[in-house]
């Protein structure tokens, strides 16, 4: 037996590695798997380099749990470790890099130790945030004559100490002898879970605990004939040693890739829109499989959905940095051994790599999309009203994605027909033009509400496009910065004339006399805080009054209703124009009446009829107007 001291100068290592190392201490268990499959797969490779010539036998790496010891044990069948070498790799190399990582924290606030931890190989030592002893039995693969398997144990402070082991097959063992405050880590239940996080696809067979089967007895039937079966205890393997993403597309069919998407989301119920399969080996390596999911209202669910792993390690879900902010609203899997990982292998450290992955696969879901919209218009239109969010979000986002994507992104107008960009600015041009030659693009953000305004605008031939997406405002305004000599209007902006104006305004057949005569009867039921009263020369077919809020205006709040940068546009109450078609009869009509109490009521109900149309008459003032329209119908 040895007993050693570890030569590192700072007593207080393991505290300090214990509280910075990982932001989550469960990652534990998917570091010292890593190192298993590690040692294995070196196993491997010695093997087909002709180094081994022996069999290799079961090579699954077992997780056994004791809970009545206290004990969790990780063991693989892999090159396992020689005295020296656990000496080397164990007390030096790995010491000697987090005293380094000590001496850096020493001198850095708590903020910046992560952005430190990336540059130290402690893997290993993540073992001790949850132990309150760590062993190690270990025997090589070398057989020279006297070779013995050794034992490596430690509690946490600069002592180990080294002795012979018992440790009769190859490979390692690392028991971890759980300590009173991370007891959760001796219940199975939560050790499945970690493994289903993290260990799910790893390339070498996990067993754990056991699990109950059925299975049909060889030559045995029963009394109908039928096949019998028994169940059956067998071990447990819990992860996909060959999961989709490393298989080749020419052999997959659509179902496959179904199945796998359930497989990686069993609590999704809905299906994806189809999918893509990365599979790149040159600048850099990356394989992977994305889903255009149905994207819904909230935008924010959608996102943390793709899974990073390296080398088929669960890394992370939150995959920004990695890909553009707008493809994180992707479902699927990336892996890649090419992104810059810290060794909690949960933050990304900067790397041209990064960008160059991000680029790729920015350009793979343009392509993809492009090629179904050239290949299959009419699929590709179903499937808009899911996607719109996404291809929209990515056209504001990403300037090289807008210059691929306004080939394929559509509008849609209210009758349900789909244009593309170039189609659309010709199906309009000709009646959309203003008298200063810009086109106006018309459009509704809710067709229900501004029905009057949309029928009015479709009785004078004009177009109305449905733009009622959570991002429409924002890719609006991006729409007006690309488009030349284009203006976007909502429908209800202002009198359609006055959206769209082609000519002189038609002349009025109220003076201005008449119209300072009207006006002060209106501010006594409109407030004139909240409305500001326009007179304008409408058609005699054109309502009496109606209620506009002017583009900007409401552009700007809705926008700080989704927080775009005008959240101070958010506290301003809103203003309306109340516009008076100073041609219609019952304008008139108001001037002629006999009392200042019936030129009240006319206005009310007009106001409140303006008012109904914008979905803004409420609570009493409604309960009147109902009453009010009872009593003018008696």
């Amino acid at each position: 037996m040895t007993k050693g001291t570890i030569n590192v100068k700072t007593e207080n290592i393991f505290p300090i590695i214990k509280k910075f190392l990982y932001s989550d201490h469960e990652i534990f268990l998917r570091e010292l798997i890593s190192n298993a499959v590690d040692a294995t797969t070196k196993l491997k490779g010695l093997t087909s380099m002709g180094e081994i010539k022996e069999e290799l036998g079961d090579l699954t790496i077992e997780i056994i749990l004791d809970a009545k010891k206290k004990t969790l044990t990780v063991r693989d069948k892999g090159i396992g470790m020689t005295e020296d070498e656990v000496e080397k790799y164990i007390n030096q190399i790995a010491f000697s890099s987090a005293e380094e990582f000590v001496k850096k924290f020493e001198g850095s606030s708590e903020a910046d130790s992560s952005s430190l931890i990336g540059h130290f190989g402690l893997g290993f030592y993540s073992s001790f945030m949850v132990s309150e002893k760590v062993e190690i039995q270990s025997r090589s693969y070398k057989t020279e004559p006297g070779s013995k398997a050794v034992k490596w144990s430690c509690t946490g402070s600069p002592e180990y100490v080294i002795e012979e082991s018992k440790k009769k097959e190859r490979g390692t063992d690392v028991i971890l002898h759980i300590a009173d405050d991370s007891k959760e880590f001796l219940e199975e239940h939560k050790v499945l879970e970690l493994l289903n996080k993290y260990c799910k696809f790893l390339p070498v067979p996990i067993e754990f605990g056991t699990e109950k089967k059925w299975e049909t007895v060889e030559g045995e039937v029963d009394k109908e004939g039928k096949p019998v079966e028994k169940e059956k205890t067998v071990p447990r393997i819990v992860n996909n040693t060959n999961p989709l993403w490393k298989q080749k597309p020419v052999d997959l069919k659509d179902e496959d890739y179904m199945n796998f998407y359930r497989e990686i989301y069993p609590m999704t119920f809905d299906d994806p829109l189809f999918h893509i399969h990365l599979n790149v080996d040159y600048p850099f390596n990356l394989t992977g499989i994305l889903y255009f999911p149905k994207i819904k209202k909230n935008i924010e669910v959608q996102k943390n959905k793709i899974q990073l792993y390296c080398n088929q390690v669960f890394v992370t879900d939150s995959v920004e940095g990695i890909v553009p902010d707008f493809l994180t609203l992707l479902h699927g899997v990336i892996d890649s051994p090419d992104i810059p990982l810290n060794v909690s292998r949960s933050f990304l450290q900067s790397d041209s790599n990064v960008k160059k992955i991000s680029g790729h696969i920015s350009k793979k879901v343009a392509d993809k999309l492009e090629d179904i919209f050239k290949n299959s218009r009419e699929d590709f239109e179903k499937k808009w009203d899911d996607i719109k969010v996404f291809i929209e979000y990515g056209m504001i986002s990403e300037t090289k994605f807008y210059e691929r994507a306004e080939k394929f992104c559509l509008f849609k107008n209210t009758a349900g027909k789909y244009f593309t960009f170039d189609e659309y600015t010709a199906h309009v041009k000709d009646i959309q033009t203003d008298k200063e030659k810009q086109l106006v693009i018309l459009y509704t953000s809710n067709t229900e509400e501004q029905h009057g305004f949309i029928n009015s605008a479709t009785e004078r031939g004009y177009d109305v496009l449905l733009m009622d997406g959570v991002i429409d405002n924002h890719f609006i305004n991006t729409l007006e910065q690309k488009f030349e000599k284009t203006q976007f209007k909502r429908v209800d902006a202002d009198v359609v004339d006055k959206l769209i104006v082609k000519e002189d305004q038609l002349p009025s057949k109220l003076s201005t006399e008449q119209q300072d005569q009207v006006k002060p009867i209106l501010e006594k039921v409109a407030n004139t805080a909240t409305y500001t009263i326009v007179f304008e020369s409408l058609s005699e077919t054109d309502q009496p009054m109606i209620i506009t809020q002017p583009e900007f205006m409401r552009r700007m709040k809705d926008m700080s209703a989704m927080g775009g940068g005008y959240s101070y546009m958010g506290n301003m109450p809103d203003h309306y124009n109340l516009v008076v078609n100073s041609n219609h009869p019952l304008i008139s009509r108001m001037l002629e009446a006999e009392t200042e109490d019936e030129k009240g009521k006319l206005a009310r109900q007009l106001f409140d009829l303006a008012l109904l149309m914008q979905n803004l008459l409420k609570g009493e003032d409604l309960t009147r107007f109902v009453q009010r329209s009872i009593e003018i119908i008696k």
